[in-house]
């Protein structure tokens, strides 16, 4: 029974160089303040900072399967891949642009010996300002069961929490209705669907539960006959730290959501619920009162020896 080792992280505006080719004009204009003095030495070291955590997650082995967010095109993605070669796996990349305001994406970097990526669908999120989509990538196994992946960045808290909470509403409904979508296509209620990402809400709001549908309690999941998410997060909630950190408060934003099939198994994959965890390796917490992440940051904020303003979330999943 082969083991997968899934994670997600939000690596924190990992943006190509200023003045790139592979950039608009208005994206260039849109991102001016924000990329003052981000060259190719920072771009290197940002990489090289976010693949040395990379490289030590699932004990120096790497991840199977990794999803990001705030990547700003396929460059810098195949940057960070190639940053990881000394793990020697075969990874490779799933991306898909999206038409969000500041050009940051949600992609995947997975182990091609493990994982086909058969299909890939971006679930357009309709507000109106532009905004990142739900990404999702239908993955088969080896041994040639489905993993239906969908990778979140929903819209941020900038605005104010609950002056913004609608925008992240419309997010819950879509992921919502696509789960119910996966399972009529594969005509299948217990399909494995795991759902990962930067929620910028936490399990107990009511974009995570009232609208994707996603539950404290295994068993309304495993009863219900409608698509349901299991919150993997909730178990964390108790423990007093954070995926991120604001006012010094520990948010739980970055969660694992999974389906009835990976709840039971019967999809031929089971999640191990036990194993969810957020990651924090020595060098990656701030040495303050607040276990905060070390951001990297850019501009007048810039710490070249940080790595990111969230900390990583992994989970195994076991095949059958």
């Amino acid at each position: 029974m082969p083991d997968y080792y899934a994670a997600f992280w939000n690596v924190e505006n990992l943006f190509d160089i200023a003045n790139s080719p592979r950039r608009s004009e208005k994206l260039e204009r849109t991102l001016a303040g924000e990329l003052t003095g981000w060259n190719t030495s920072v771009l290197d070291r940002k990489i090289e900072q976010l693949a040395s955590i990379i490289r030590q997650i699932n004990n120096g082995n790497g991840p199977d399967l990794l999803g990001v967010c705030e990547v700003e095109n396929r460059f810098v993605l195949e940057r960070l891949a190639n940053a990881l070669v000394p793990l020697d796996r075969n990874y490779r990349i799933a991306h898909a642009d999206t038409s969000d305001n500041r050009g940051i994406d949600v992609a995947f970097i997975y182990d091609a010996d493990l994982f086909t990526a058969e299909d890939q669908f971006s679930h357009f999120i309709v507000r109106r300002t532009a905004t990142r989509d739900l990404f999702q990538v239908n993955f088969r196994t080896a041994p040639g069961r489905l993993l239906a992946v969908i990778g979140n960045h929903w819209p941020s808290r900038s605005a104010g929490q609950y002056e913004s909470e609608p925008y992240r509403i419309i997010a819950g409904e879509t992921i919502a209705y696509f789960h119910e979508r996966i399972r009529e296509v594969q005509n299948d209620q217990h399909v494995a669907v795991l759902a990962m990402g930067d929620f910028n809400d936490e399990p107990f709001d009511r974009s995570l539960i009232d609208y994707a549908l996603s539950e404290r309690g295994r068993t309304k999941v495993t009863r219900a006959q409608s698509a349901k998410f299991l919150n993997l997060m909730w178990p964390i909630m108790g423990q007093g730290i954070g995926t991120h950190y604001f006012d010094n408060n520990a948010n739980v934003l970055d969660q694992f959501l999974v389906s009835k099939g990976l709840v039971t198994g019967n999809s031929g994959i089971r999640a191990l619920i036990d194993s969810t965890e957020i990651l924090r390796f020595p060098e990656m917490v701030g040495t303050g009162l607040y276990p905060v992440p070390i951001r990297f940051g850019r501009g007048s904020s810039l710490n070249s020896d940080g790595f990111s303003d969230h900390y990583p979330i992994a989970l195994r999943l076991r095949e059958n």
